[in-house]
């Protein structure tokens, strides 16, 4: 996990590593890496993913790159109630 995880603010576009758009962050707690509702592919609901997933954060872009492609975020993430 990068040390500028908690950098990470609302709106940061999250990457697939195959550059794949995987969803707009809403906010990083200790659980892990939030995803807001409106995104395409999320049915309206939150999704959590695990904060080891995120290979580096660019701030100045507003953008997250995980380690994984966007197939593989989606199908281990976990939905928040």
């Amino acid at each position: 996990m990068p040390a500028d995880v908690f950098a990470i603010e609302e709106d940061f576009e999250v990457l697939g590593s195959d550059n794949l758009p995987v969803g707009q962050a809403d906010g990083v707690t200790d659980d892990g890496l939030e995803l807001a509702r409106r995104d395409a592919g999320t049915d309206g609901r939150r999704h959590l993913l695990p904060l080891d997933m995120i290979d580096r954060v660019v701030a100045d872009e507003r953008k997250v790159f995980l380690n994984c492609t966007q197939e593989e975020a989606r199908t281990r993430w976990r939905e928040l109630a």
